[in-house]
């Protein structure tokens, strides 16, 4: 039976969610909510570029709450926790790159209360986190026994991250090191990060200290870097990197890092991706010890395509909604999913070929 599915938002991810709910066979695109009253009324087809589709994007939220959808893919670039109850007490299930990926009983409960009064069920999902944080490390760990360590890290170069508000207001580039430390970002970052760490902490069975032990780092440029944003002049903040660690007896069990870089060139300290360039990288240390990079997420400067990374979120998103639709009401995790893969390529007509 072909589920019915809501786009929420068309920002990077909206737009590639809706191109890739097309592609999938099982769902079907019935609605769409935009922000902007631009947007509103036009053919959502028209807004992502694949040409039109007979589906209208409203700035209503009672009309997607009162549409008949089994399912809404919710990607605002930050989650109103109002929204998302509404949307489950209405009884739509909801898939989400935006949070829920692992709370605890009590961050939750209005959810799953929610959720539950709707006969519906939230997933929070994505690539880091969301996916190469712990999804992905803790199936790899299957392969080893004895585990002491997990890591997962992302390595990205964001000169090809075409969103110079963000870049510069809420990630803290170009800005001063004090302002950059004291900013918004970390705290962004760190709820579903930390979340990202408990799931593998708990999924392994570490004895690991409660609290997650939550750091950045700065680098600076040194000399004028070309960026989306404009230049980055010497003495601002040029990269950042942040950890997240699960500690036993003091020493890291679990890291989460993320390497965010404005090139290799011209920063001090002299970060540098290594010789594998851009990547994700998963290491599991036991019996045997080993690591997985895992590239083309990543885009290259001046190369052509969208940003895969974003592209893989939201396929990431789509791809959970028949197995999310199929599970009982309340919140369900990657702990309670069964396999989620992608869809074969629908066959090409003569004319494709």
């Amino acid at each position: 039976m072909t589920l019915r599915v809501v786009q929420w938002a068309t920002g990077g991810v909206g737009v590639a969610a809706v191109k890739a709910v097309l592609e999938h066979p099982d769902l079907e695109l019935v609605g769409c909510w935009v922000h902007s009253p631009e947007k509103a009324g036009r053919d959502v087809g028209e807004i992502v570029g694949v040409g039109p589709l007979g589906v209208t994007a409203t700035d209503s939220i009672d009309e997607i709450l009162a549409s008949e959808a089994d399912a809404v893919i919710y990607a605002p670039l930050m989650a109103n926790p109002d929204e998302v109850a509404a949307l489950l007490r209405s009884g739509k299930n909801v898939v989400t790159p935006v949070g829920w990926l692992y709370p605890s009983a009590r961050s939750g409960a209005t959810m799953r209360e929610a959720a539950i009064a709707g006969n519906a069920t939230l997933h929070g999902t994505g690539i880091a986190p969301g996916g190469i944080s712990e999804k992905f490390p803790l199936m790899l760990s299957a392969m080893s026994t004895g585990v002491t360590f997990l890591r997962a890290e992302e390595f990205s170069d964001l000169r090809t991250y075409e969103a110079p508000d963000v870049l510069r207001h809420v990630m803290g580039f170009g800005d001063t090191p004090d302002k950059a430390l004291t900013g918004p970002m970390q705290k962004l970052l760190d709820t579903g990060f930390i979340q990202a760490v408990r799931m593998c902490v708990d999924q392994l069975g570490f004895a690991a200290d409660p609290k997650i032990r939550a750091t950045q780092e700065i680098a600076v440029a040194t000399a004028p870097i070309a960026s989306p944003m404009g230049t980055i002049e010497p003495g601002q903040v040029a990269g950042r990197r942040f950890h997240w660690e699960a500690l036993v007896d003091g020493e890291p069990a679990v890291r989460v890092t993320v390497n965010w870089l404005m090139g290799e060139e011209n920063l001090d300290p002299a970060w540098t991706f290594g010789p594998e360039g851009q990547r994700y990288e998963m290491e599991v240390r036991g019996n045997p010890d080993f690591t997985v990079s895992v590239k083309g997420f990543q885009s290259e400067v001046g190369g052509e395509g969208p940003e895969y990374g974003v592209v893989g979120t939201a396929a990431h998103c789509v791809n959970s909604v028949p197995a999310v639709c199929a599970a009982p009401p309340g919140i369900a995790t990657y702990l309670d999913l069964p396999l989620i893969s992608g869809k074969a390529a629908a066959p090409k007509t003569g004319t494709d070929r």
